[in-house]
């Protein structure tokens, strides 16, 4: 099952390591997993589970919180950190055409994403596995002299067998964190799984998170499982509930054809995230085009125009790489830039390329290629014009 590096910045500046998993076929949707306190993306519960989700066609970011595994920046900032992490990489993901629906934490992660959800409106569903009802739970982990520490003071304490510096401001953090508003204004479905047998976080939690959520909200028992999901069976089956749960809310992108045919239609569709934000799906690929937040869009994908922009650009570059190779020139990189600027009442749309041919040429080959850059399809199609034509579907209710 293909799983990428994806790794992004957070508002800190702190370079944050994530591992993007998705199924064989373009996934439905999108998701992000936070795992539990002091863990990694590596863990067997954050790998596991999100395997499983993207086998089942929802596509998962699992990353490593700030001064966590790979990630920069230092841990034991507190629940306020980790929130902000978790928007930091639903929000680099919707600007790389992946917009996030779905949240899924695990432990304290889960206290991280209900606290992160209220800044993703794009987010229709988030799921708890074994979260504590309180983020103060966790200070049970810790010293209980850790919050008398001066301020920039740090001690090394021991969590799981390893070791982390932590100041009192984690404790402050945590104390100062309303996770009972903040469940009870969630305004998303709630999906909560807890083991009975959990002696980490007890099922109580679980029990104090359901009753203050308002519906849509649902519970599970994980029977048999430890805190952790340290068994195959038991993940992978947190994950088939969650996948199939979350089904009723998210807003699927189209699925792409087993086959990819030589031409075909490209589907354009509401996601219901935002007022303009669409997913725009192909043979074997989708993306998400929106407006900028200026004029009313989530900032989330590139517009109309930036699509048109980069179709241009994209042609320019593949049809000088194909003519190149074909002449067998050494071509060794080529760079496009195209920059659109919207009709007035004087002037046409206009768009402005520059391009860059690098490699052993001669002046020659670069004049050449200049003048095949002329002739791409793209370039073609909007200076000699082309035919539209529309046809309005039935309602499908």
């Amino acid at each position: 099952m293909p799983s990428t590096r994806f790794d992004f910045q957070n508002r800190a500046g702190h370079k944050l390591s994530g591992v993007l998993e998705t199924g064989e076929a373009a996934p439905r949707a999108w998701a992000v997993y936070a795992h539990c306190f002091t863990c990694g993306k590596a863990s067997l519960a954050a790998v596991r589970v999100s395997r499983s989700l993207a086998a089942r066609g929802i596509g998962v970011l699992r990353f490593d919180f700030s001064g966590l595994g790979d990630s920069e920046g230092v841990f034991g900032a507190g629940l306020s950190a980790d929130a902000a992490d978790v928007v930091d990489a639903a929000r680099a993901m919707a600007e790389r055409g992946m917009t996030v629906q779905l949240l899924v934490g695990h432990s304290f992660g889960g206290a991280a994403v209900i606290a992160a959800a209220s800044e993703l409106p794009q987010v229709k569903a988030v799921a708890t596995i074994g979260a504590p009802a309180a983020a103060n739970h966790v200070l049970r982990d810790v010293p209980a002299d850790l919050g008398d520490l001066l301020e920039g003071e740090t001690r090394e304490v021991v969590i799981e067998g390893r070791t982390f510096p932590m100041g009192a401001g984690f404790v402050r953090d945590v104390l100062a964190q309303d996770q009972a508003r903040r469940i009870a204004n969630l305004g998303r479905a709630l999906l909560v799984l807890h083991s009975p047998l959990d002696q980490t976080v007890g099922v109580d939690n679980a029990s104090h998170i359901f009753l203050t959520a308002h519906h849509p909200k649902s519970f599970v028992s994980l029977d048999h499982a430890d805190h952790l999901l340290s068994k195959a069976a038991d993940a992978d089956y947190a994950a088939g509930v969650i996948a199939a749960w979350a089904s009723r809310y998210l807003v699927s992108a189209p699925a792409a054809p087993t086959a990819e045919p030589a031409t075909g239609p490209i589907h354009i569709e509401e996601t219901g995230a935002g007022l303009f934000q669409v997913a725009v799906t192909g043979a074997g690929w989708c993306l998400t085009a929106d407006e900028p937040r200026g004029i009313g869009g989530l900032g989330s994908g590139p517009g109309p125009f930036d699509l048109v922009a980069a179709g241009l650009g994209a042609c320019t570059s593949m049809t000088c790489r194909m003519y190149a190779d074909r002449k067998g020139w050494a071509l060794r990189h080529t760079t496009v830039e195209v920059v659109h600027t919207g009709r007035t009442a004087d002037a046409k749309d206009r768009f402005d390329r520059a391009i860059r041919f690098e490699g052993d040429l001669d002046e020659t080959q670069r004049a050449r290629l200049f003048e095949i850059a002329e002739r791409c399809p793209v370039h073609r199609a909007l200076t000699e014009g082309s035919v539209v034509t529309t046809t309005v579907l039935g309602d499908d209710r």
